[in-house]
């Protein structure tokens, strides 16, 4: 295979997993298995993270120190407590997903989804072997937190 290949290959596999996020975050939230907010998510995680199966760290601004922060506690958290971790970059994608669901609460809760977790393992989220392969084979290559790039549309 050559390099052109191998790149428009692993560019189509990103293209997945990323469709596979967007379905699975929207299904959770509907099937009300989605926490959203750094500080929304990290109360669960101290309460309960035995029913968290994956945490969605997302931010387009590697410049803010204190974001960068409490990524980073998240991620320690998540993987001392076998969670699955993805980074995303894309919010604006995130915000069409996922915020005409929070239209109705307050603009602090609804402008904060750089944290997502998707909880409660016995519900059935019909994407989330796809991402939590990409996950595991993106740390099989020496990649700790695997990142992914959500496509505006």
């Amino acid at each position: 295979m050559s390099p052109e290949e191998s790149f428009g290959s692993a560019e189509n596999r990103m293209q997945s997993v990323g469709l596979a996020l967007e379905e699975l975050l929207v299904t959770a939230q509907k099937q009300d298995c989605l926490t959203i907010g750094i500080y929304e998510s990290a109360k669960l995680l101290n309460a309960d993270p035995d029913n968290v199966v994956l945490c969605v760290l997302a931010g387009d601004d590697e410049d803010d120190v204190a974001l960068q922060i409490h990524f980073t506690l998240l991620q320690s958290f998540c993987c001392d407590t076998g969670i699955t971790i993805l980074r995303v970059s894309g919010i604006q994608r995130l915000q069409q997903l996922l915020g005409a669901a929070h239209a109705n609460k307050n603009q602090e809760e609804h402008g904060d989804l750089h944290c997502m977790l998707v909880t409660n393992p016995q519900a059935d989220h019909c994407r989330l072997q796809e991402v939590g392969t990409y996950c595991q084979e993106s740390r099989r290559l020496h990649q700790w937190v695997p990142e992914l790039v959500l496509q505006e549309r």
